[in-house]
């Protein structure tokens, strides 16, 4: 099997990896780079476990191939804290108990950091509906979506 060599910067860090052509981004990131955060679900993008933000953008790593991401920005869970302070949103789904198990969270956060970079200020509904491409099993949303209007009100500073 063929291999490539990758450039990718990962929370900050850039890293060159060696990759197989077919190797995914959350093999990569799991694997490779030991970042577990980023969970395995379903493995066909309908739950969202593995989303990451790559560029700014939410990308579903079970869907996109490791050699996709070569010179591009990728942001995990492990990447939103700095040192112990977490992100508003982490501290958030603390506060609120927008987590129960615990497995769809590292996606739900980072699928929220997308949604509140383009709307600060989202309605319930807006919160809802950004959500639609993360399933859950355990909370029912109400606890993620508090958590998440929660956390935009903390970062405008209300």
């Amino acid at each position: 099997m063929s291999k490539h060599l990758i450039e990718v910067t990962v929370n900050g860090d850039t890293q060159q990896v060696d990759v197989p052509a077919r190797r995914m981004l959350s093999d990569l990131l799991r694997d490779d780079l030991n970042l577990t955060g980023t969970k395995r679900g379903c493995e066909t993008g309908t739950c969202g476990a593995c989303s990451v933000l790559v560029d700014g953008e939410v990308v579903k790593s079970c869907l996109s191939l490791a050699v996709q991401a070569n010179g591009r920005s990728i942001t995990t869970i492990e990447g939103l804290a700095r040192g112990d302070v977490l992100h508003p949103l982490q501290e958030s789904f603390v506060q609120c108990g927008g987590l129960q198990c615990g497995y769809c969270t590292p996606g739900m956060i980072m699928t929220a950091c997308h949604l509140l970079a383009k709307n600060p200020d989202p309605t319930e509904h807006e919160v809802r509906e950004g959500l639609s491409g993360n399933l859950c099993r355990c909370t029912g949303y109400t606890q993620i979506v508090e958590s998440i209007l929660n956390a935009a009100e903390n970062m405008r500073g209300n």
